[in-house]
């Protein structure tokens, strides 16, 4: 990180795809961009952890952390806070889910890795870090 960038937020992120490939995105409420499902940490808590709790309170899909595998740790500048970066620990999950938009999550949308990476509505974390590390070097 360089000594001139703003506030870090720590936040862990979930990776849910479907059959076709695509990938679950939120929108939150009042905001613009698209981002993975997950939130900010509490105290003491651990990534893990807080990518279950709040996956539960956004989507309402009960996950266990050991069935979550680690795809990283990525940083980026924050979609929705400007001026600040995001430091997320990013979780893939291979189940399928049935997710319903939860808590301050204002729209779910599925979309192909190629949608992301070419849209300038998902957030530069998603779009910039995470597709180039699910898809095969």
């Amino acid at each position: 990180m360089s000594p001139d960038a703003g506030p870090v937020i720590t936040v862990a992120a979930v990776v849910f795809r479907d059959a076709d490939g695509r990938m679950l995105t939120v929108r939150k409420n009042g905001t613009a961009k698209f981002m993975l499902p997950g939130g900010k940490l509490e105290p003491g808590e651990s990534a893990a952890a807080a990518a279950v709790r709040e996956v539960a309170e956004e989507l309402g899909v009960r996950l266990r952390v050991e069935d979550l595998a680690l795809l990283g740790e990525f940083e980026a500048d924050a979609a929705n806070e400007p001026g600040h970066l995001v430091r997320s620990t990013v979780f893939t999950w291979a189940g399928k889910v049935a997710p319903d938009a939860a808590a301050e999550i204002a729209e779910l949308r599925w979309a192909t890795l190629t949608e992301i990476t070419d849209g300038a509505d998902f957030a530069p974390l998603t779009r910039e870090y995470v597709v180039p590390a699910l898809e095969p070097a």
